[in-house]
């Protein structure tokens, strides 16, 4: 209960780990589509191994060309921003 208080309050605070790290518990709770929102909010945000998850979700179909499009190229936006 604790960890994910905590991890809520760093992810609203704009921790990239964090909100990766709550699309894994989410994932590993069987809400997949939660988790899907939490990784795409943080490769939004510059997360690469949040982008390699959705990557992988888009080769099985669990995320639109749309959703995984528009996450990558804010990614890359993100990643620039920081250069």
């Amino acid at each position: 209960k604790k960890e994910v208080y905590h991890l809520e309050e760093a992810a609203i605070a704009g921790h990239t780990s964090a909100r990766h790290n709550l699309g894994c518990l989410e994932a590993g709770n069987g809400r997949a589509d939660r988790a899907m929102k939490h990784w795409v909010i943080a490769a939004n945000l510059g997360d690469d191994g949040s982008l390699e998850i959705l990557k992988d979700a888009f080769g099985k179909g669990l995320v639109s060309k749309e959703d995984f499009a528009a996450a990558l190229r804010a990614h890359q936006a993100a990643v620039d921003a920081t250069k």
